[in-house]
């Protein structure tokens, strides 16, 4: 044994094998000489009954003060009971976030959620999330990479927002399958950005040019009368989008007036059919072979895409700012107009929370102010007279 000094140090000579040297100042801080002629910092402790190692760095790297320095450190933690060297081969083996991902996929993504969502979630997991994160440790990553991450996307606000809803999901698991410490989910306490939600509710006269529209292409033959039947559905119903485009004669109940939608995007639901929309359903011919309510050109397949015959049809009707889903507000809007309550609304919609609902509350009290209006002019005519 001799003390560890720079002097000392290059004084000690390599021979055919490599051997150690032992600083007599502080035990546990030794030197290990290759038969190269490298000399490197190495420390030494006990972690329960197991012998460990940890190698500093080479002399020509660090000062032998430095050494001492990380020995200590590293010594206090294992007489503190922690095992330096167990903690350091757990960081360089820790997963990377693109391994996270993967399990991500494997255990949440492709079990828990639904073909649509899942493949929006894949899309901004490849797109914007592990180009910036993948090759981050996920024991590494701080808020402020988060932060920026979300600040980076800050033109396109609403994918910013679903990608912090991703990481956020993400980063609960790791907590929960033991890859990080509890409470460490790095995307809590960063704001999400604004987001405007879009209403547009088609007026009665704009219903009344969309049914002459509709009427018209009919009567033509031009387009598909399948997305004719599809779109005319979903005014009358409500329905989102998929749950009509995916719509199969065994869910429809003609005697019952309803529809039995096994699968939707809040589970299996009843969706109730008005004189209208029962009338539609019955004019309508089913192709043997094939179970689809909107059938496609291709033998058994149903219409896999209406957006091409939408933009059509809106732009005949002068309603170049309508969307599809604006037909699903359009028929909360006429609910709320007549005077039904949000709860029964909801159940109609499919919603199983009611804050969704609530976002129509603010039409409730439309018909209320122009029955006040109305009432307000006469009294007023009546007391100037």
């Amino acid at each position: 044994m001799t003390k560890l000094t720079k002097r000392n140090i290059e004084t000690i000579q390599p021979t055919d094998r490599d051997f150690c040297v032992w600083d007599d100042d502080m035990p546990g801080l030794g030197l290990r000489v290759l038969p190269s002629g490298r000399k490197q910092f190495i420390v030494q402790y006990r972690a329960g009954r197991r012998s460990r190692r940890i190698t500093l760095g080479p002399t020509t790297i660090i000062t032998p003060e430095q050494a001492r320095a990380r020995a200590m450190a590293i010594l206090s933690e294992a007489r503190n009971g922690q095992d330096p060297a167990a903690d350091k081969e757990a960081y360089r083996k820790a997963l990377m976030v693109s391994e996270l991902a993967e399990r991500f996929d494997e255990e949440h993504i492709a079990l828990r959620l639904k073909a649509s969502t899942a493949r929006e979630y894949r899309r901004n997991l490849e797109r914007f999330i592990l180009p910036a994160l993948g090759r981050l440790r996920v024991v590494d990553v701080t808020r402020a990479d988060i932060a920026k991450f979300h600040h980076d996307l800050r033109r396109i606000p609403y994918q910013a927002n679903r990608c912090l809803e991703i990481i956020s999901k993400m980063f609960n698991l790791a907590e929960m399958w033991g890859l990080r410490p509890d409470g460490s989910n790095p995307r809590r306490h960063i704001p999400k950005y604004p987001e405007q939600k879009r209403e547009r509710f088609l007026s009665t006269a704009e219903l009344k040019r969309l049914g002459e529209v509709l009427r018209e292409l009919d009567d033509e033959g031009l387009e598909s009368k399948s997305a004719i039947l599809a779109a005319r559905l979903l005014i009358y119903t409500g329905c989102r989008l998929n749950e009509i485009m995916k719509l199969k004669w065994e869910y429809v109940d003609l005697e019952g007036r309803a529809l039995h939608l096994p699968d939707t995007k809040t589970g299996a639901r009843v969706v109730h059919l008005g004189e209208a929309a029962v009338a539609l359903l019955e004019q309508a011919t089913a192709i043997p072979g094939n179970p689809w309510v909107i059938t496609g050109k291709l033998e058994g397949q149903r219409l896999s895409d209406l957006q091409p015959f939408w933009q059509r049809a809106r732009a005949r009707a002068g309603l170049h700012d309508v969307r599809i889903h604006d037909l699903r507000h359009t028929f909360a809007s006429t609910a709320i107009a007549a005077g039904h309550s949000l709860p029964i609304i909801g159940k109609l919609l499919g919603h199983t929370q009611v804050q969704t609902t609530a976002r129509y509350a603010h039409l409730a009290a439309q018909p209320a102010m122009i029955a006040a209006e109305s009432i307000t002019e006469t009294l007023d005519r009546a007391l100037r007279n």
